[in-house]
């Protein structure tokens, strides 16, 4: 049986967004018990030319909404970069998170030759769904949440790879807070 768009972009950013929610959840407790300004953690970098932390959260959360409100043929809705601090940038999550639940699944099932066009700057890219989906938008969203483990990681944060990748929805035996 095929798979359907909806099928595969939803429980993807619906994932990925709970679990990155549960890293910055992590990451506060972590700056409170050693007494680290939650701004360190906030503003980290891996390279001088990347975006902090902040950002990459903002990134994904704009990848998550963006894909779906385009693949469904709806307005992308504006959030402004605003966000200061944990609390915030969860509340982000929770704002896009309420944002893809809202739409329905049949408006994205079919999409799979939908004309996407977008424009980043002087940058301007066009695909159909399927291949914007699977080819951009599922893979710039999980490099946005993947930097932003890392930069967790990197800070100290005792975080590992079971904690990216969360509870694993129908498989069993998955330890969860495992470094690696």
């Amino acid at each position: 049986m095929p798979i359907t768009m909806s099928a595969a972009s939803i429980p993807v950013f619906r994932h990925y967004l709970d679990v990155l929610s549960d890293l910055l959840e992590t990451a506060q407790a972590h700056a409170e018990v050693r007494g680290i300004k939650p701004e360190a953690l906030l503003n980290a970098r891996l390279y001088p030319d990347m975006h902090p932390l902040l950002a990459q959260v903002q990134f994904a959360c704009d990848f998550a909404k963006g894909a779906v409100a385009r693949l469904a043929g709806l307005e992308n809705p504006p959030f402004a970069d605003t966000e200061t601090d944990f609390t915030q940038l969860r509340d982000r999550i929770d704002r896009t998170l309420a944002f893809i639940d809202s739409v329905e699944s049949g408006r994205i099932d079919g999409s799979e030759a939908r004309d996407v066009s977008l424009k980043f700057g002087k940058l301007k890219l066009s695909a159909g769904g399927q291949d914007y989906l699977l080819g951009f938008a599922i893979p710039s969203f999980l490099f946005h949440v993947s930097i932003a483990y890392a930069l967790l990681r990197h800070s100290g944060v005792e975080i590992g790879k079971l904690d990216f990748l969360g509870h694993v929805p129908g498989m069993v035996g998955f330890p969860a807070g495992s470094k690696g």
